[in-house]
């Protein structure tokens, strides 16, 4: 059984960092797949903040930009999201997820709050 763990969600002022973790276990090999970040605000779709493919290249929604790093750490199972210079439009349920390229094997973790708010 393949589990994606979110952690380090929370609340944090506008121009803040905040950093997230997703740790997989059972049987996932992150290594193996593009991993990804992303999030739904209320009353929006959920949409993709950052991916990293198994070679390491990043890709990144145009809003995030400049300001969130995403990094593996194939040793520890473990992807991780990087925010800077946070604003409120950044609040949002923050997901992630694990897809095998060329087949259906797609996982989610059950995702995060971040809320950005004085």
């Amino acid at each position: 059984q393949v589990q994606l763990v979110e952690s380090g969600g929370g609340l944090v002022q506008p121009g803040g960092s905040l950093s997230v973790s997703c740790a997989a276990s059972g049987s996932i090999f992150i290594s193996m797949y593009v991993m990804g970040w992303y999030r739904q605000a209320p009353g929006k779709q959920r949409e993709l903040v950052a991916s990293i493919t198994r070679g390491g290249s990043t890709n990144y929604a145009d809003s995030v930009k400049g300001r969130f790093t995403i990094s593996r750490d194939n040793a520890k199972n473990t992807v991780y999201l990087q925010m800077n210079s946070l604003t409120p439009e950044d609040t949002a349920v923050y997901y992630c997820n694990a897809h095998l390229a060329t087949t259906t094997s797609d996982y989610w973790g059950q995702g995060t709050q971040v809320t950005v708010s004085s």
